[in-house]
């Protein structure tokens, strides 16, 4: 499903931001990436998301070489992964029907499809009495379902999502961890990049530890101890 191989990443600057990683996550599965900052864990993010490429290596996507993919072919490579981001990136001028729906219209689905999607994913993450609502009326949480639905309405095969509880309470953390947990258990291969330590330790998943651009953990069910 994704495979990093032999992956190394020196900015211009010299920041040796990953050096020489192996990573393969099966279909299915559900892993935290964790480390402190500076570790490397948005760099591995930018590496699969295509924003930056690596100074040595391979990354494999589906069993696609991302080295290979045009920059015309970055879109559709990206709609094979939903993405949540901590900070929602909700549009305000659109309502939660219409957020959700955008992404499908970018894609060029029909109308129908639309019609079909966006209501049964609304329903999935528990937003079903909020499609004409604005963003601004939303809680956090709300907010972190839209982001999401909208995520998941591609039927994505994998959910990347990146600190999606950094900017909520405890409380909603939880509810979106275990909403997480739910479309894992639906198939859908979950990559969660955190630094919460509660969290993680809690889920007992499958968690990755980087620490200066290396792995230093790769426990099949457990946690880390976030001062490495």
């Amino acid at each position: 499903m994704i495979h990093l191989e032999n992956v190394s990443k020196v900015y211009e600057n010299g920041t040796k931001a990953l050096d020489n990683i192996n990573i393969k996550i099966e279909k299915g599965e559900f892993v935290f990436v964790v480390g402190s900052s500076g570790s490397g864990k948005s760099t591995f993010v930018k590496l699969l998301l295509k924003e930056i490429e690596p100074t040595e290596g391979k990354i494999f996507l589906k069993n696609k070489n991302l080295g290979v993919v045009k920059r015309k072919g970055i879109p559709k490579l990206r709609r094979e992964m939903g993405i949540v981001f901590q900070d929602f990136r909700l549009l305000k001028n659109m309502t939660v029907y219409e957020n959700i729906a955008f992404a499908l219209k970018v894609t060029e689905a029909s109308k129908r499809k639309i019609r079909r999607q966006v209501p049964m994913v609304m329903s999935m993450v528990g937003l079903a009495d909020k499609a004409k609502n604005y963003p601004n009326q939303l809680s956090g949480g709300e907010q972190q379902r839209v982001a999401l639905a909208r995520a998941l309405v591609n039927n994505p095969v994998i959910l990347l999502a990146d600190e999606p509880t950094g900017n909520l309470d405890p409380k909603t953390s939880w509810e979106i961890m275990k909403l997480l947990d739910e479309i894992n258990k639906r198939g859908t291969t979950v990559l969660l990049v955190t630094h919460d330590k509660e969290i993680v330790n809690a889920m007992q998943k499958r968690v990755i530890t980087l620490s200066n651009g290396k792995v230093i953990g790769d426990i099949q069910k457990g946690g880390y101890d976030n001062e490495n």
